[in-house]
Formats: C-alpha cells, sequence, structure tokens
C-alpha cells in the first residue's frame, strides 16, 4: 500500500485546511487509519484515528472539537479537517494505515504504511 497526503498549505490562525491522503496498490477499505504530526525538534505524535468502518474515531485532546477524520472507503482516500488552526498546530501531518485490527489505535508503532508527510504552517 502506498499513501499520498496532500492538502498542506500556509494558513492564519483561525483559518482552515483539508488535508487528503489516498491509498493505491491495495484496497484499505478493511484497514483502521490515523494521522499523526510532527513539529520541529519534537517527537510524532498522534492526531486522530479512525475505524476500517468509520464508525469509530479518536482524536489528541488538543485537537479535539477542532478536527474532523473522515474516510471515503469507494475512494481509498482518508481525510482530515482542520478547523480553527493555531500557531500550534504547525508540524509536518503523516497518514499512516494498520494492516490488521479493527478499531483505532494511538500509538504510531501499530501502524504498519505511512504517507510521505505534508507540511502545515499556521502563523500568527
Amino acid at each position: 500500500v502506498q499513501l499520498q497526503a496532500s492538502g498542506g498549505g500556509s494558513v492564519q490562525a483561525g483559518g482552515s485546511l483539508r488535508l487528503s491522503c489516498t491509498a493505491s496498490g491495495r484496497t484499505f477499505s478493511n484497514y483502521p487509519l490515523g494521522w499523526f504530526r510532527q513539529a520541529p525538534g519534537k517527537e510524532r505524535e498522534f492526531v486522530a484515528g479512525i475505524s476500517w468502518s468509520g464508525a469509530s474515531t479518536d482524536y489528541a485532546d488538543s485537537v479535539k472539537g477542532r478536527f474532523t477524520i473522515s474516510r471515503d472507503n469507494a475512494k481509498n482516500t482518508v481525510y482530515l479537517q482542520m478547523n480553527s488552526l493555531k500557531p500550534e498546530d504547525t508540524a509536518v501531518y503523516y497518514c499512516a494505515a494498520r494492516r490488521s485490527g479493527i478499531g483505532v489505535v494511538t500509538s504510531d508503532l501499530r501502524y504498519d504504511y505511512w504517507g510521505q508527510g505534508t507540511q502545515v504552517t499556521v502563523s500568527s
């Protein structure tokens, strides 16, 4: 499975962006998916995750109420809608997929496939 993330960019605080991640090589309709981010000098951290069916989601406390993860299995795509962006959201965002399991997990060690990352920069 190859994952291609897109949609990053530069916005002012309070703005919105929607990230997309499309899979190729194999359908990922049975895979739980997640978004992670890594800011300069910091470790990669969990942002949001979604179960294979889309029925369950989970979010980092820092983004709850502002970010929404969703998936369209027919398009092999997962999205991250980011609203009310803050400067501290600035990071490289990565999508990831697990090839086993059904639920959401927050540890990056349990994901098997990773996209190349897309830069999000939020200015104050």
